[in-house]
């Protein structure tokens, strides 16, 4: 039996929305939970076809075309939004609305233009006014959330991966100081269609992939600053740069592109350097110019250690082949152009990525009624620390952070 919303359930039951990579991912991640802590009860995508194809596969009873089915159901407890950034707001305050839990993939939300008529928005639009839109989308969020009472889970899986919470453990253990923090996501680029305009995406490679590292340089130092002193150490400040790289002349006149070269008016580089309250420093690397798989890595410098996070690539595994049919279909790492050569492939990635440890909090903040370790505030700390950093870049200087102070 359920217990009074806000408080500890027995048994979840939860309704997915969308059907596509993201909820193949969190679905393959509930696995082992599922029939004791959790039930998948329905799906819900704007193809009803795929719909159909998604509860066949995942054994889930029931399958719609409208979002609305699942928010009416008295049964659902949890929404977990599997789809486009830009739809993030609006959905998770309308399940706020109707009661249910929020587990919501990341970035929380941005800017995408005025009523979606702008176009170039990426080259027209001041960044200092897509700061100031996209910290509304999320207050709108936030305020839905603790006026409903209901828990918000953001899907920020670096901070659940082994390694990170390794990391956590180490860092405790030594007692040291974080002095400085160089984290990357990168790989070869996009092959959605919508991460090419930023009226879709929101932004280019700090967005997409950006959102991981800062994310978890943000909890870690918030982490850190919980254990010295009982609250979070906080950014302060944000200084950026962005580039086009695959705009080079050289590189536009090469005849076979082995990265996505088709953005529009995103960036496909993007650095940022946050600047801590401490003193201390982070350096978030993102781009969509990198060939040789994902690389999700962090690397923390303290005042008496050392740690290098290899989420990937990482050599648990390393194996050979000639060619790039030696090994079939058999999955080595994500975005690999060639499995011919040397390549670390890994054993179970979902787990070493932290995307089961991720689902694996979210119920059982459910079920216990504390709050899930990647929650609502580090959702909007990112979108403001990435948005300033478009703000930084476009105005050439240092900018100071937002502080967050909700009503």
């Amino acid at each position: 039996m359920k217990k009074e919303m806000g408080k500890c359930m027995e048994r979840i039951k939860i309704g997915m929305v969308g059907s596509q990579f993201a909820a193949h991912l969190h679905l393959n991640s509930l696995a082992k939970l599922r029939g004791s802590k959790v039930d998948v009860v329905a799906v819900v995508s704007r193809s009803r076809a795929n719909a159909d194809n998604f509860a066949r596969k995942f054994n889930v009873p029931d399958a719609y075309d409208d979002y609305r089915y699942i928010l009416d159901r008295k049964d659902i407890d949890v929404v977990d939004l599997c789809i486009p950034t830009d739809l993030h707001e609006a959905f998770s305050i309308e399940a706020a609305e109707a009661g249910k839990h929020i587990i919501c993939e990341k970035p929380l939300t941005g800017y995408f233009g005025k009523d979606r008529k702008e176009e170039q928005i990426g080259f027209t639009v001041s960044k200092k006014r897509m700061l100031k839109e996209a910290l509304k989308g999320c207050d709108r969020v936030l305020k839905a959330v603790k006026k409903n009472k209901v828990k918000f889970m953001y899907g920020e899986n670096w901070v659940y991966a082994p390694p990170f919470t390794k990391l956590k453990n180490l860092i405790k253990a030594s007692g040291g100081t974080i002095l400085e923090i160089r984290a990357e996501q990168g790989h070869s680029g996009s092959q959605a269609t919508y991460s090419r305009k930023w009226k879709t995406s929101g932004g280019g490679a700090l967005m997409r992939l950006g959102a991981h590292p800062v994310g978890a340089v943000l909890h870690l130092k918030h982490f850190e600053g919980t254990l010295k002193y009982g609250k979070p150490i906080l950014a302060k400040s944000v200084t950026a740069e962005v580039g086009h790289h695959t705009q080079i002349a050289s590189f536009v006149k090469e005849k076979k592109k082995y990265v996505v070269s088709e953005w529009e008016d995103v960036e496909d580089w993007g650095v940022i350097i946050l600047h801590f309250e401490d003193g201390s420093k982070a350096t978030v690397f993102a781009s969509d110019t990198v060939l040789g798989g994902v690389r999700n890595v962090l690397n923390v410098f303290l005042s008496n250690a050392v740690v290098f996070v290899n989420i990937n690539p990482h050599n648990v595994l390393e194996v050979y082949a000639p060619e790039p049919h030696v090994f079939g279909k058999e999955y080595i790492a994500e975005k690999l152009e060639t499995k011919a050569g040397w390549n670390f492939p890994t054993p179970d990635d979902d787990w070493m990525k932290g995307f089961t440890q991720e689902m694996e909090d979210f119920v059982d903040a459910l079920l216990s009624g504390r709050e899930p370790v990647s929650g609502i505030d580090l959702a909007r700390d990112v979108v403001e620390a990435i948005y300033t950093a478009y703000a930084s870049a476009e105005e050439g200087k240092r900018i100071e952070l937002i502080r967050h102070n909700p009503s």
